[in-house]
Order: C-alpha cells, then structure tokens, then sequence
C-alpha cells in the first residue's frame, strides 16, 4: 500500500541512499510531530533499499532512565564481532565510549549501509555524542544515516536542538519536514467508511495517526487510542502545565493569550512547558491545540465544576468590552457551557448569521441548533425565524432530515401565527427539498400550496420563487415545455418587477434545460445562465444550475460534457461548502464515469458518495443503481437488493424523474436472461411515463423491448435510440461511439452483421461485461459466426513490457514524481483505481519501486 503524500520525500531518501552507498555518505533529519508517520517512511524506505545495501534500525525509547546507546545495542546483532565487543565492554564499563565510536566507523566503513536512528528525542547522552560523531565523519562512509525526531516536542533546551545548531554547518545533511495530509489525502482515506471526510478533517488537522484511530473506531467521539495518547503525554506534565492544558481545552482549541493570562496569572512557564510538550502550540497571540481531537481529549478529563467555571469567566471577560464579530461563535460556546440561556439566545443566532453569510453552512447550522434548544420559551415568530435559519443551513450543509423537519415545524408555526406570506415561503423552502428528500409527489403538491397561499396575497418576491419552484419541478418531472414555460414566464415577470437575478436566471435555464432534453434545443441557453449566475455571484442559483448540468448532460448520455459539468460543478460547490449540491455533482460523475466504461472509477465514486452521511436520498438512490449495473455487467451477484434499496428510498416519481433508474432495473433482468421481465419492467416504466415528454428516457426503454425480442411501442426517442428502433444498428453504434459510451455501442452491435459481432464481443471482454460476453457467443453461435480468439491489443502487444496505453499514461505521470491521487486528477481517475494501474506496472517491469518504474522509462527512452 502506498503511504499517502509521502511519495516525494521517500524519492528524496532512496535518492541519498543511493548516493551515499558509492560515496561520499549523508545523514537525512526526518522531523515532524508525533503520529505523522516517521516510523511508516523509514519502513517503507528500508524496504526500498537494495540486496546489496545493510539495513541498521535501532530506536530510542520514552524510558524515565534511558538505555546507554540503546539504538546501537537494537542493531548489534547485524554488526561485525569487533564493534559488539566493544559495545559489551563500553556498557559494563571495561571501555570508553569513543571506542566503540571507532569500532562502528570502521564496520560502516566496510559495507553500505542505511543506519535508521528512531526518536533521538529521547536519546541518551552517548546515543547523541554517537551521533555527533558519525555525522562529522559520514563523508568518509558508504552510509546514509537517516535519524527521525519529533520537532514539537523539543524546546529552546533539548538535547535535540544543541543536535542540530551542531549539524547546521555540514553539507552533507538534508532535513524533511512531513507535513499533515491534505484534504484530499484524508478523504481517500475515508472512502468507504460512513463519515464526514470534511470533519474527520477538521478534528485531525491531517494527522496520519489520529485519522485512522477514528476510522477504526467510528462510534467513540474520541477513540481510546487517541485518549490514551493524550493522557500519556499530560502524566509528563507539571500541574501548572496540567491547570493551563485544562484552561485552554474549555476555552476552544484556539485562545488569545491576554485571556488565558487574565484567568490564570503568571502562567507563561507553565504553557511554555505545555507548548515543549507537544499538546499546544503558540505564535504569541495565541495558543491553540495541534489537533481538534487532542483538545476533545483533555476535555473529557477536565471536572465539570471547573469546566463550569472557565465558561463563565470566558464568557464574563468576552462581554466586558465590545465584542467583535470573530468572537460570536466563542460567545456562543462559552454562553451554552456556563448555563446562560439568555447570553447563548444573543449570541448563538448572530454567530449562525454571521457563518451563513460566510457559506460556512455546517457552523451555521450547529449554531441555530444551540439556540433551539433554549428556545421553548420564545414568542413563535422569533422560534420561526430560527427554525427557518436553521433549515436553510440544514439543507446546504447535506443534514436533510433535520433541515425537513425544522421547515415543517416552522410551516406550523407561521400557520398558527396567521403569518401567510411567511407560511407560503415556507412552503415553498419544503417544496423544493422535499424533491431530492425522494419525495417528488409531496414536493410537488407541497409547491402548489405555497403558490395557492402566495397567490392570495398579490405579486411579491416569495410569489416569484414559487413559480420558479413549480417550474423547476416541472423541468425535472419531465412534463410537457409548454407547462415549464408557463411557470418560467410568471417567474421572470415577477423576478424582473422585483429584482431578483436568481430567479431570472433560473426560470430562463431551466425552461432552456425542458427544450435541451425533450427537443435537443436550449443547450447554449442553458450554459449562459451557469455562466451569468457564477458571474453575479449567486452561489446557490449557480450551483444547482452546475449540477443540474451533470445531471442533463448524464441523461442524454453524453460523456464529455458529463466530465467538463462535474469537474465545474464540483469546484464550484467545494469553494462554497455546499455540501448537498456537491454530493449529488459527484453521484452524475458516477453516472459519467458508468457510461464511459470506467466501472471501477464509476463504483469507486458512488461508494464514496454513500458513505458520506450527508448522501440525501435520492443521491443514494442514484449511486446505488451504479454499484448495482457495475455488478449487472460484470456478472456479479446481489444486484437486485442494491436496485431495490434505491427504490425504497425514493417515491416511484423520483426514481424516474431522475432517469436511468427503471432502465438499470431493465438491463439487469436482460443479463439474467429474463426476455419476459424486461419487456414487462420496461413497459411499466414506459406506463408510468405517459403524459411526459423525454425522449431519452422512453426511447431506451422501447430499445429494450426491442432487443428482448418484443413490439416495442410508438414513443419519442432521441439519438442513436431512435436510430436504433428505425432498424440502423450502424448508426446508432457510430452515435453511441461519439457520444464515448462504448458497452451502449456494442449492445447495438448485437443486432449487426458478424463483423459486428466480433466489434461488440471484443468491447465486452475489453470492459470485463462477462454476461454480455457470454450473450455475445450465444448470439455468435446461434447466427453461424465463428468466435476469433483476441489476444492483447495491438498497442499492449508492441510495448515491449506489454503495458496498455493507460499503463503508459500512469508510467510517464510515475516519471514525473506524481502521487497516486496526483496521478488520478491528471487522468481523471479515482486514487483507488490510480494505485491498482501503478500496481500493475510495478509488476509487469518487475520493479519494486515507484522511483525504479520511472527510471526504467527513463533508460527505454534514451
């Protein structure tokens, strides 16, 4: 397994060893705090280093008295007789020290060698003179010397820095730095778990360590690994040291200094010693925590009397001046921890507003949710106000349900107040996330209320979002242009008189997008309004309109624009934090990926979409029908459940609104065999289309029919379908083939000549389609046409390693230093997918590094 992130500095190693083993010899400081992953390098590059060169590894250890020259008595064994005497003689006092010195730089001198010293933060006395010794003589041995140390827990004191102000001067000596995981890292290393990547994140700061003791234990708040970690680290401290850790736990993992010194008088050298210990860290203005985690930690140990007592000083001292808009979530916090529900109603709805207006959703919903819960007692129209706020922030932030269940309340309450223009907004807020809540019948009958109620009141900007609602609707349910144009023009008169752009936009893209999927027009329309709004910088109209892109360009099948509408949308939603608009952007990518061939890719993206515990569910829906057609097409069982799963999780309207649902089910029963179950799911589907217009959607389904050997009926259809129903298997493949959806162009082929036949036959062994291969051969058999045995492409036959074309891709991107998720960007690939193409060139250069792949490249290009 690949170390994430970790590829440039084991280049960097393997680089030194190599040059120091022919001389002159090197000595690499790898630093970085504790669970960062030193220990995981050094292995990795041990296992890096050829037959030819020694492996030495000795470590110091965390002992109260530490082990004279503990590392060298770990290593012994692997050295010559002449140094183990020497060591025997130098530990029971029979010798100097520098004797056995001596004795080592010779034996180096004998052999290459890669000498690992682990944690010289807590070496001995000799253990560092040792080191200082080698590392003046190093140029004169075959040796790299790699010693590892962490850097936050040694002071201005440690034996450590003396170390390295010795060192300094020497140019034989490199330092690596290891730096926390990006985001990126850390959300590959959370695919397939059920948890926020972006929070797991957060409480990590991206340490190695502490995010995969969260992963393994999913259910604690802090997992006992990380807790007794922490709590091993504070026996060491002094209980002043102890006082200020516990102070700043309560205060938040950052606090400004004047206000720790305010409680706690005269406490530098107790947080000196706190900052020497690793826990916290300071840049003069402020101390705060490594790692969220770390603080929750500590805090769970703190008593609640004291914690009680802290909130309220905090809380006191945050007050006594004037509070500046940074220190509303502190507030906030510190206001729910000292029991003051009149302070936590003051400050906990500003600080929500105040992140809303930021787009930070997820604070913003935590931060109405505080006030809810002290606010029983409020008069309803202020509880309406922010259950509203707390909706809102709920929706954007992928919290579905909670979002639901606040516009409900807040529905009833406005209901009750008589409040009918707030009431019909409200109805229309829960109109529209009701639809991708899986309930498209109640978010439509839920819209026409909020209209009804709107519509008693006169013109007005909520009456404009209203039609725009129902217009949207309309647009996804797939009804006639003609009712979308309706809802549209109301919506952009009313949006005009009011000055609202979003809804403009929105009702001109949307009527646009009816045209794009049912008369192939509108297309240019569509991609204007996205740009206008990005433009204008409405956020929310121009994310959904971006993902509604993914979503359209899936349904017409047209993989390139499904690509370029992802990777926009995707960007877009991930700089705004909104959540749930992203998470449906990535279920269309699966789709995109599905129908380019790329089934590994495509599993791969709808399995990190489902464990995301955001997923609302009719995104759930659409990435579970696309494990389940990868599991379809590559003969694999327990197809039906996944397909049933998502139709238990959205109403029958929804499955179908957005589209390729009834049609998975269809296929599926067609590579069962089961002739009568396709023509009976596909003419259900086609029933429960009836009275909508979408070709691309009837038209497969009478495709089916088709190829199950029924009378498919008179319905509209679009593109290579509709080439297909007219009896031009040729042209519908060619089409399929432009549109990049090769399993669809050899589906067509079927019903082709036989060296068609043979087109469709190798497609499917190429894409793993074992069913469809089987098919093939059956189809083959029955018409006369003799199978030819394939073998490799011609493009794998002619490298000389027999790597494929995508082989080759990830081999050059291996010459340039790239990392497995590096690699699956430039190809647009999952990391996952990048790490089994590089597993495979490895293997077939009979190589067993990264760096030895991309130097055979460069040698055969010479």
């Amino acid at each position: 397994m690949d170390l994430l992130e970790r590829e440039t500095v084991l280049q960097d190693l393997t680089g030194h060893l190599q040059d120091a083993v022919s001389g002159p010899g090197r000595l690499a400081l790898v630093r970085g705090e504790a669970g960062i992953g030193k220990t995981a390098v050094v292995n990795r590059l041990t296992q890096l280093a050829g037959p030819q060169i020694r492996v030495l590894v000795g470590a110091c250890d965390p002992l109260a008295t530490p082990r004279p020259l503990g590392p060298l008595v770990d290593l012994a064994p692997r050295l010559g007789q002449a140094v183990r005497t020497a060591l025997t003689g130098a530990l029971s006092g029979a010798c100097r020290p520098d004797e056995v010195f001596d004795c080592l730089l010779a034996d180096l001198s004998s052999y290459p060698s890669l000498l690992v010293v682990e944690d010289v933060h807590w070496a001995d006395e000799a253990t560092m003179d040792l080191l200082r010794y080698l590392a003046r003589r190093l140029p004169s041995v075959p040796v790299l010397l790699v010693v590892t140390y962490r850097d936050d827990e040694i002071g201005r004191t440690h034996d450590v820095t003396a170390l390295l102000g010795t060192l300094a001067g020497y140019p034989w000596v490199y330092r690596h730095d290891l730096a926390p995981l990006s985001r990126r890292a850390v959300a590959r290393l959370a695919a397939g778990h059920v948890v926020d990547a972006e929070h797991l994140y957060q409480v990590s700061a991206g340490n190695p360590f502490i995010v995969t003791e969260i992963l393994a234990a999913p259910g604690e708040s802090v997992p006992a690994t990380v807790r007794e970690a922490v709590a091993g680290r504070l026996a060491g401290l002094s209980a002043a040291a102890r006082e200020v850790v516990d102070v700043l736990s309560v205060l938040g993992r950052r606090a400004s200094l004047p206000l720790l010194a305010g409680m706690l008088p005269s406490c530098e050298e107790a947080l000196d010693e706190a900052v020497a210990g690793g826990i916290v860290r300071t840049d003069g203005q402020t101390a705060e925590f490594r790692h969220e985690l770390t603080r929750l930690a500590v805090l769970e140990s703190v008593p609640a009397a004291c914690r009680l007592r802290v909130h309220r000083q905090a809380l006191a001292a945050l007050r006594s001046g004037p509070v500046a808009a940074d220190d509303l979530t502190l507030l906030a916090d510190h206001a729910e921890g000292a029991g003051d529900a009149a302070a936590v109603l003051e400050f906990a709805p500003a600080a929500a507003a105040r992140a809303a207006a930021l787009g930070a959703h997820r604070e913003a919903a935590a931060q109405y949710a505080r006030a809810l819960r002290y606010a029983d007692h409020l008069p309803a129209a202020r509880q309406s106000s922010l259950l509203e706020g707390h909706s809102q922030a709920c929706l954007l932030s992928g919290r579905l349900d909670e979002g639901v269940a606040s516009r409900r309340h807040a529905v009833t309450l406005r209901r009750a107040l008589g409040d009918r223009l707030r009431e019909g907004e409200n109805l229309r807020w829960l109109s529209w996330w009701l639809w991708p809540d899986g309930r498209a019948v109640e978010a439509r009958r839920t819209g026409l209320d909020a209209v009804r109620v709107l519509e008693e009141l006169g013109p007005s900007p909520e009456l404009a979002r209203a039609y725009l609602n129902l217009c949207q609707l309309a647009c996804y349910g797939h009804e006639a242009v003609t009712v979308t144009d309706a809802y549209a023009a109301k919506a952009i008169a009313l949006g005009e008189r009011f000055g609202d752009a979003g809804v403009v936009v929105q009702a001109r893209f949307h009527a646009a997008a009816a045209r794009m999927l049912t008369e192939d027009s509108g297309w240019t329309d569509c991609e204007q309004a996205v740009t206008l709004a990005m433009a204008r910088d409405l956020p929310e109209d121009a994310a959904l309109m971006a993902l509604n892109m993914c979503w359209f360009t899936a349904l017409k099948r047209d993989t390139a624009g499904t690509t370029v509408a992802v990777n926009r949308a995707e960007a877009y939603c991930l700089d705004r934090d909104l959540l749930s608009y992203l998470l449906c952007t990535r279920a269309w990518g699966s789709w995109g990926l599905l129908a380019r061939g790329l089934w590994t890719e495509a599993a791969d993206a709808a399995q990190n979409v489902l464990s995301h515990p955001g997923s609302p569910p009719v995104v759930r829906a659409l990435a579970l029908t696309v494990l389940a057609l990868v599991r379809a097409r590559r003969g694999k069982g327990q197809v039906w459940p996944l397909l049933k799963r998502a139709a238990n999780l959205v109403d029958s309207d929804c499955l179908l609104d957005t589209g390729l649902g009834w049609e998975a089910r269809v296929e599926a029963a067609w590579l069962a065999g089961d002739h009568e179950r396709v023509r009976t799911q596909a003419q259900h589907g086609l029933d429960a289309l009836a009275g909508r217009t979408h070709p691309w959607l009837s038209g497969p389904l009478a495709c089916w029919i088709r190829r199950a050997g029924g009378t498919p009926p008179q319905v509209p259809a679009a593109g290579p379908c509709a080439l297909e129903l007219a009896g031009d298997w040729a042209g519908a493949a060619a089409e399929w083939d432009r549109l990049g959806c090769p399993y669809q162009a050899a589906l067509v082929r079927l019903s082709g000549d036989a060296p068609a036949l043979h087109e469709a036959l190798a497609a499917f062994e190429a894409l793993g389609a074992r069913p469809a291969v089987a098919r093939t051969r059956a189809v083959m058999r029955a018409r006369g046409v003799r199978p030819v045995r394939r073998g490799p492409r011609a493009a794998t036959r002619a490298n000389p390693y027999g790597l494929t074309l995508r082989e080759m891709d990830v081999l050059k991107l291996l010459h340039e230093g790239l990392s497995d998720a590096e690699i699956a960007a430039r190809l647009y690939i999952t990391p996952k997918t990048a790490g089994h193409h590089v597993g495979a060139v490895l293997a077939k250069l009979g190589v067993h590094s990264r760096q030895d792949a991309a130097r055979k490249l460069h040698h055969s290009e010479r």
